[in-house]
Parts: C-alpha cells; structure tokens; sequence
C-alpha cells in the first residue's frame, strides 16, 4: 500500500515540476515581449516629443505673424 501511495506521490511531483517549467518558460517570454514594449513605449514618447516641439514652434511662429 505504502508503495503505491509513493508511486503516486512521484506522479503528482513530476507532473508539479514540469507545470513549474513550463511556467518558467512563460515567464521568460513574458520578459522579453515587456522588454520589446518598454522599447517600443520609449521609441513612442520620442516620436510624441518631438512632434510637440514642431507644433510648439508652428505655433509660435504664428503668434508671431499674429502679433
């Protein structure tokens, strides 16, 4: 009897360990796909900085004609 429970104890620890490794590599892929947004995020609030500065000087440069 006491076999059989170890049996499957064993069963129930590698199904646990291969859940665990699967998870694991999830995770990895998790990681990197927010490391290529973080990336894509920063690319991103360059561009809008740079059309702020463009929209910020036309419209200075209007004010000016206005004035």
């Amino acid at each position: 009897m006491s076999l059989e429970l170890l049996s499957k104890l064993e069963t129930k620890i590698q199904a646990a360990l291969e859940t665990i490794e699967l998870l694991k590599m999830e995770l990895e892929e998790e990681k990197q796909a927010n490391t290529g947004l973080k990336e894509q995020n920063q690319q991103l609030q360059q561009e809008l900085n740079s059309w702020n500065e463009k929209v910020t000087g036309l419209v200075g440069l209007l004010n000016d004609e206005v004035n």
